[in-house]
């Protein structure tokens, strides 16, 4: 089992910026890939960013996130960051961790990021 544990989510100003973290723990030799997904209010879950855990080019973004949003990776304190700039009231949502590994997915419970003009 993996846990993972979001944090950062708030309320911020239109044009702003945030990052979120998530913190891994539990049986992370399976993980491959890890990421944050997010959820606006009546829309599907949609990937924002993903990176390969063990390294790599193989970094994935959103196009509407491309050049304002970074995925970082931490593995010595497995977490892994998502810096947000410039956002927009399109970027409201709940945002969750994510991680993958070869037969199973985990989710943790999402931080909400809600943007105001």
């Amino acid at each position: 089992q993996v846990q993972l544990v979001e944090s950062g989510g708030g309320l911020v100003q239109s044009g702003g910026s945030l990052r979120l973290s998530c913190a891994a723990s539990g049986s992370l030799f399976s993980v491959a890939v890890m990421g944050w997904y997010r959820q606006a209010p009546g829309k599907r879950r949609e990937l924002v960013a993903s990176l390969p855990v063990a390294g790599g080019g193989n970094v994935r973004y959103a196009d509407s996130v491309k050049g304002r949003f970074s995925i970082y990776r931490d593995n010595a304190k497995n977490t892994i960051d998502l810096e947000m700039h410039n956002l927009s009231a399109d970027d409201t949502g709940v945002y969750f961790c994510n991680a993958q590994a070869p037969t199973t997915q985990y989710w943790g419970q999402g931080t909400q990021v809600i943007i105001f003009s």
